[in-house]
């Protein structure tokens, strides 16, 4: 049996939108795209939205942004929080894209670059999927328009023989194009962006023509600051982006209710248990990334090296999930501490070397010692040895 997700229409009179047509869920999928997921959310939001909305926008950029942010509408329907941090960083991405400069989301591995790209794709398209994966190996066709040879050499150029990319398409259609890893694309591919964010514009010479973007069109690039040196941006491209940075979470609260909602969503789709039997666990796991990341212990009185990784609030929700489901198939379904310690060690030692050094001083001089986490301690030390 499949589930129906098709979102709330807009009316075409008022801001010349068309409903993206979002398919049909299986109830199998391990991850629906976000217009799917929560579907009955941009539904709610979409029927109770009154505010202007830019040109084939499904949403107002206030529900975009209570969308990511959560919030209680009028009539009661709750709207779960997709990202936790900064309101102005929401709203700042939001209005970008109602601009026309394309967004840069930037900041360190784990920082939920991807996450907030996807939703608000969703939110503002209806459609998450017109994605672009930057690699070291993304050809300029990935971007522009690649060709399908058979009928090219068949019948020559045509426009039947051109196969767009997902960045033309977005421009045709009006809709959000998604870059992921723009600086692991190679920079002459990179530049082939410059003409298309700047004239809106994408020259096809083969046929003498060119794709022009409709209303409704920008793009989001994401990037992160540690791949400084891979394939920098120009500057002439830098310039046509409106960067903002995705901080890491302020405080271990804020982190630990992250790991704990993401854990949950990912922890029933894979049908583990829940997540208030490991509380104690994320707890310990963010708290362990929080202090080698900040090279200093929680209340504050000592000193640490940290090391090589990022130690991100993304790879404390591998962590948890990885330990839930050692727990669910090789335990008694309660998160303890040598579910996780694996996770943790493979987390920490990146570098053979250098990192097992760090972990080791870690744990004898800050671990030993910390009353309640005996349990953990050995378990590292039992992982680790």
């Amino acid at each position: 049996m499949s589930v129906s997700a098709e979102p709330t229409s807009v009316d075409p009179r008022r801001n010349g939108s068309v409903p993206a047509d979002t398919g049909t869920v299986r109830p199998d999928t391990l991850r629906p795209h976000a217009e799917r997921a929560f579907a009955d959310e941009l539904a709610a939001l979409a029927a109770q939205d009154d505010r202007p909305r830019p040109a084939r926008w499904r949403l107002s950029p206030w529900a975009v942004a209570t969308y990511l942010l959560g919030g209680t509408l009028p009539d009661g329907t709750v709207i779960t929080p997709k990202y936790v941090g900064p309101r102005r960083v929401v709203e700042v991405a939001v209005t970008t894209l109602a601009t026309d400069r394309a967004l840069l989301l930037l900041g360190v591995p784990g920082t939920a670059k991807t996450w907030v790209s996807e939703h608000l794709a969703a939110a503002v398209s209806g459609d998450s999927t017109l994605l672009v994966q930057g690699t070291a190996g993304t050809p300029e066709e990935a971007i522009r328009y690649g060709w399908n040879y058979a009928r090219l050499l068949a019948h020559g150029p045509s426009r039947d023989a051109l196969v767009p990319s997902p960045v033309m398409r977005a421009m045709a259609e009006g809709r959000t194009a998604r870059v992921e890893e723009l600086t692991r694309i190679p920079a002459d591919v990179q530049d082939s962006l410059i003409t298309i964010l700047s004239e809106k514009t994408l020259p096809i010479p083969e046929l003498g023509q060119e794709v022009q973007a409709v209303r409704g069109f920008n793009l989001i690039a994401t990037a992160n600051d540690r791949d400084r040196g891979v394939n920098e941006l120009s500057s002439a491209l830098r310039r046509r982006f409106n960067t903002v940075v995705l901080p890491l979470p302020e405080s271990p609260e804020a982190e630990v209710g992250i790991v704990t909602r993401r854990v949950e969503q990912i922890g029933r789709s894979l049908d583990l248990p829940a997540v208030p039997d490991g509380a104690d666990e994320i707890r310990r796991v963010v708290t362990v990334f929080r202090e080698l990341r900040d090279g200093v212990t929680a209340d504050g009185r000592t000193k640490l090296k940290s090391p090589s990784g990022t130690l991100s609030t993304a790879e404390a929700i591998s962590v948890v999930t990885g330990g839930l489901a050692l727990a669910a198939h090789f335990g008694d379904g309660v998160l303890r501490a040598g579910d996780v310690a694996a996770g943790v060690l493979g987390a920490v030692v990146r570098d053979p070397a250098a990192d097992r050094v760090v972990w080791q001083e870690y744990l004898e001089t800050v671990v030993r010692e910390r009353d309640g986490w005996s349990d953990f301690y050995r378990a590292c030390r039992e992982v680790g040895a």
